[in-house]
């Protein structure tokens, strides 16, 4: 669960089941900068498994330092066929977010959060800062702005391309990869899509550095 994160402390986490609304800031906070659960990332590393009743230690890290911001217990229980839930346990914050299982198009299911306020189903949910509870993204609404809406674009190019990398590096060295290679477990039609996007950030900073050149030699 890594990223960019605030403190636990920044939270001042109090649960309510009437009120997930974050105290109205003068102007809108940046996602990134609360904490993420990301249900298929948690499966996929195991701390939640399909069929069965679980519980884990989950910490989210400052992706720059590897600095540990926040560490949570996660217990889970997918052992049910139509639902199941998953309960975590932050500093005062003792949320219970029931889980569903859906059919995929090509065989199987697929599981997601149900969004406590909205009722919908999500794989990712977030706590903004001032935020008491875990929801989707749509239930934050125009209080929250990911990262990159704050920036330039050539920031935002870099944002892209530390995201990407985030995604594919694994337990590979960060220092030996640009463009970490295809995970084992993740399919090439998802690792081409990851390609045409690092291309595209590559292609904005290429322009960026070109059009700063033109403007020195201009003057």
């Amino acid at each position: 669960m890594e990223g960019p994160h605030a403190t636990v402390g920044a939270f001042g986490c109090n649960p309510s089941e009437t009120s997930p609304e974050m105290p109205r800031p003068r102007q809108r906070v940046c996602l990134e900068s609360g904490l993420k659960l990301d249900l298929n990332k948690l499966r996929r590393r195991g701390l939640v498994r399909p069929g069965a009743e679980q519980w884990a230690v989950i910490r989210w890290t400052e992706t720059s330092t590897g600095e540990e911001i926040a560490t949570a217990t996660i217990t889970s229980n997918m052992e049910g066929k139509c639902e199941g839930w998953l309960r975590i346990q932050l500093g005062s914050l003792d949320q219970t977010i029931l889980l569903v299982p859906k059919p995929r198009h090509f065989g199987g299911y697929q599981w997601y959060f149900v969004c406590p306020v909205m009722n919908r189903c999500a794989s990712v949910l977030w706590m903004p800062p001032g935020a008491n509870r875990f929801c989707c993204r749509q239930t934050w609404g125009r209080q929250v702005a990911y990262s990159s809406q704050f920036a330039d674009p050539d920031t935002r190019a870099h944002i892209g391309l530390a995201k990407i990398k985030q995604q594919l590096i694994g337990d590979l060295d960060p220092d030996e990869w640009d463009l970490p290679p295809k995970p084992k477990w993740m399919r090439w039609s998802t690792y081409n899509r990851y390609l045409e996007r690092y291309d595209a950030y590559e292609a904005m900073l290429d322009y960026g550095i070109a059009e700063l050149m033109a403007k020195f030699l201009a003057e």
